[in-house]
C-alpha cells in the first residue's frame, strides 16, 4: 500500500468542509472483501503474462476512440474489449513517467523532479530501487524490453540489463532517427544508439523502428514456452515522438489532412496500431493470450507544434494542465471480470507496480514504500479505487513565477514554486505550470496561424489556480479566489509531500559522454567503481529566487549544486 495516505489532519479538514467525494473514513474497498482464498482447492493457475505497451507524445485526442482524423481499429477494439482508463494519469515529460512506472515512487521519492535525463548527464534511475522488472524476474518471469529507455545509462550499472530485464533491444536516448538510429545533444554530437544488450547493434539500423521492435516482440513471443515461465516485456515504443518520420504506405490515407505534421503524425500513429494489431495475432497464435493482460498507455501528452493534439484538455506535453498529465489508457484482457466498459477510477502511472506484481503473485510485503497502488479490482471489477490523491510533482528548479511568494501561498508555501496535486475532485496548480491553452484539432494548413490565437489564454501575475477537475476537466472555471479554504489545505498537502522528498539529482554534462569518445555510439563512459562527488552551494543565477531559498541541511530544504561531474540537489523551502 502506497505511504502517501493523506494526513489525519488533513483528512478531518477535508471532510468537515466537505470537499471529498468518498469516505475517507472507511476501510479500502480491498478490505472489506473477505478473505476466502483459503477455501479454494484448484491447482494455483500459472501468473498472466503481461504485455506493457507504452507510445512516446501520444495526445488525448490521438486515438480513434477519442477522435475523429486518426484512425486506429486495432487499438479502439482492444480498448472496446477491455477496460478504458478515463480518469487515468501520466507525467508531462518522458523520463519521470518512465522512472514512475519502474519504480511506483514519485519523482519527489527518485531524485528525478526535474526535466528529463540528458544523454551527457551522469545520471540514471537510483541504484537503491528495486524495480518492477526486478521484482518479476523474483516471482519467476522472464522479462524483456523492447524500445526506449530514457533512464540514464553513464554507467552500465544504470542500463537495462542490469535493472532486470533478461534482454533488451533497444535506444538508451529520448530520441533517435527512426530509420538510422542517429541521436544528436547538440550540434557535433551525434552518436548511434540502437542496442542489443549492452552492445551497439551496429547491422541492425535502416529499418522503420516501429517495425523492427514489433519484430523484436513476435519473436520473443515465438520462441518462448508460454506454459513454462509468465513472460513480462514491456514494448517502449520511439513512435509517436519527432522526428515526424514514417513509411510513406502510412502517410497515404492522410492526404486529406492539409496540416502536414498533422498528416505525418497520424501515419506514425497508424503504424504503431497496425504493430499492436500484429502483436495481439502473435499472443493468440502462440497460446499467450488467454492467459495474458495487455497494458496500453502513452507517457505523456501530445505536442501539438508536432501534430499532436490533446482537444479538448487544455495544455500539451511537459506542462501540468491536464492535456500534459491526462493520460491514454487501456486494460485488455480475457482474465477481467466485467469487460467492454469506461473506468472512470483515478490511476496513476506509478500504480501499474504494484499492480502487477499482485497479478504476478507478490504479497504487499514486495510493494511496501511504494507510492502506487494496486488498482486490479478497481480496473477488473468496477470497485473504487484505493487511489485517493495523486501529487503530480514538486519542481523547485523549473522556471520560478515571478508572481508567486510565501505571501500568497497564505504563508504556506511559496507560490512561486512549479507543484501540482490533485485530491479527489480538486486540483491545485503553484508556480509556472507551463503553456496553458487550449489548442484545436490542427487540421487545416497554416498551423499555427489564426487557429494558435482561437482560444490565447494568459493572465498575468498568477501563480495559483484550482479547479473542481471532476466537474471541470478541462480547466476553464478557476475557483482558487471564491475557494481559498481549499486552496489553504491543498498547500499544506504540498508542504506535507516536500517534507519527504529527496534532493533533486540534475549534473552537470560530461564531456566524456561525447560518442566520438566511444566508438561512435551512445553508450555507458563512466566506471561503475566511480564515487559520484557532492559539494554544497548556492543557487545564484537569480537574486529574487536567492531571497525565497535558504540553505539547510535538512532534504526538505535545501539548495545545493556539485561541480565538475558531481550531482545538482535541490529542494524547496517555505514549509518551516
Amino acid at each position: 500500500m502506497a505511504t502517501t495516505a493523506l494526513t489525519g489532519f488533513s483528512m478531518m479538514s477535508l471532510l468537515s468542509l466537505g470537499y471529498l467525494t468518498w469516505d475517507m473514513m472507511s476501510p479500502n474497498q480491498v478490505e472489506n472483501e473477505p478473505d476466502i482464498t483459503f477455501l479454494d482447492r484448484s491447482p494455483v493457475p500459472q501468473p498472466p503474462h503481461i504485455i506493457f505497451i507504452m507510445t512516446d507524445d501520444q495526445g488525448f485526442n490521438d486515438i480513434g476512440y477519442h477522435s475523429s482524423d486518426i484512425r486506429t481499429p486495432a487499438l479502439d477494439k482492444l480498448a472496446a474489449g477491455g477496460v478504458k482508463l478515463e480518469n487515468y494519469y501520466i507525467q508531462p515529460i518522458c523520463t519521470p513517467s518512465r522512472s514512475q512506472l519502474i519504480t511506483g515512487r514519485y519523482q519527489i521519492h527518485t531524485g528525478l523532479q526535474h526535466s528529463i535525463i540528458r544523454p551527457r548527464q551522469p545520471n540514471c534511475l537510483p541504484f537503491d530501487q528495486v524495480t518492477l522488472p526486478q521484482r518479476l524476474q523474483e516471482l519467476g518471469y522472464s522479462t524483456h524490453m523492447v524500445g526506449k529507455w530514457h533512464l540514464g545509462f553513464y554507467k552500465k550499472e544504470c542500463l537495462p540489463t542490469r535493472r532486470g530485464f533478461d534482454t533488451y533491444f533497444g535506444s538508451l536516448t529520448g530520441s533517435v532517427n527512426y530509420y538510422t538510429y542517429d541521436s544528436c545533444d547538440g550540434p557535433g554530437l551525434c552518436g548511434f544508439d540502437l542496442h542489443e544488450g549492452e552492445s551497439a547493434a551496429w547491422g541492425q539500423g535502416g529499418k522503420y523502428s516501429t517495425h523492427l521492435y514489433t519484430q523484436r516482440v513476435r519473436k520473443i513471443l515465438a520462441t518462448h514456452d508460454p506454459q513454462s515461465q509468465p513472460l513480462f516485456i514491456f514494448l517502449s515504443f520511439q513512435a509517436v515522438h519527432t522526428p515526424l518520420q514514417s513509411p510513406r504506405e502510412y502517410i497515404y490515407p492522410y492526404r486529406g489532412l492539409g496540416n502536414v505534421a498533422r498528416r505525418k503524425y497520424a501515419a506514425m500513429v497508424s503504424a504503431v496500431d497496425e504493430s499492436v494489431r500484429n502483436i495481439t495475432y502473435s499472443l493468440r497464435k502462440y497460446g499467450f493470450y488467454q492467459n495474458s493482460v495487455i497494458v496500453f498507455s502513452t507517457d505523456n501528452g501530445g505536442q501539438p507544434l508536432s501534430g499532436g493534439s490533446n482537444w479538448p484538455l487544455r495544455g500539451r506535453k511537459g506542462t501540468y494542465w491536464e492535456g500534459g498529465i491526462r493520460g491514454l489508457g487501456f486494460v485488455h484482457s480475457p482474465l477481467l471480470r466485467k469487460k467492454r466498459r469506461v473506468s472512470k477510477a483515478l490511476v496513476h502511472i506509478t500504480d501499474w507496480y504494484p499492480t502487477l506484481v499482485g497479478l504476478a503473485g507478490g504479497n504487499e510485503s514486495l510493494t511496501e514504500g511504494l507510492d502506487g497502488y494496486d488498482v486490479w479490482e478497481a480496473i477488473s471489477e468496477g470497485k473504487e479505487s484505493p487511489r485517493l490523491e495523486i501529487l503530480h510533482n514538486i519542481d523547485p528548479l523549473y522556471n520560478y513565477a515571478r508572481s508567486g511568494s510565501l505571501q500568497k501561498g497564505y504563508g504556506i508555501w511559496n507560490t512561486a514554486v512549479q507543484a501540482s496535486i490533485r485530491t479527489g475532485d480538486w486540483k491545485l496548480l503553484t508556480g509556472d505550470p507551463g503553456y496553458g491553452d487550449w489548442t484545436p484539432p490542427q487540421m487545416l494548413p497554416g498551423f499555427p496561424g489564426s487557429w494558435w490565437n482561437l482560444e490565447r489564454h494568459t493572465r498575468p501575475m498568477k501563480s495559483v489556480w484550482l479547479f473542481n477537475i471532476s466537474g471541470d476537466p478541462y480547466e476553464r472555471f478557476d475557483l482558487s479566489e471564491q475557494r481559498p479554504d481549499v486552496v489553504k489545505e491543498l498547500l499544506a498537502r504540498l508542504v506535507y509531500y516536500n517534507r519527504t522528498a529527496v534532493p533533486v539529482r540534475y549534473p552537470s554534462e560530461d564531456l566524456r559522454a561525447d560518442p566520438h569518445l566511444n566508438g561512435g555510439a551512445w553508450g555507458p563512459w563512466a566506471g561503475d567503481e566511480e564515487e559520484d562527488s557532492w559539494e554544497s552551494v548556492y543557487k545564484k543565477e537569480n537574486s529574487d529566487w536567492k531571497k525565497k531559498l535558504k540553505l539547510s541541511k535538512s532534504r526538505s530544504s535545501c539548495c545545493y549544486r556539485a561541480v565538475c561531474h558531481s550531482w545538482r540537489i535541490y529542494c524547496i523551502v517555505g514549509d518551516d
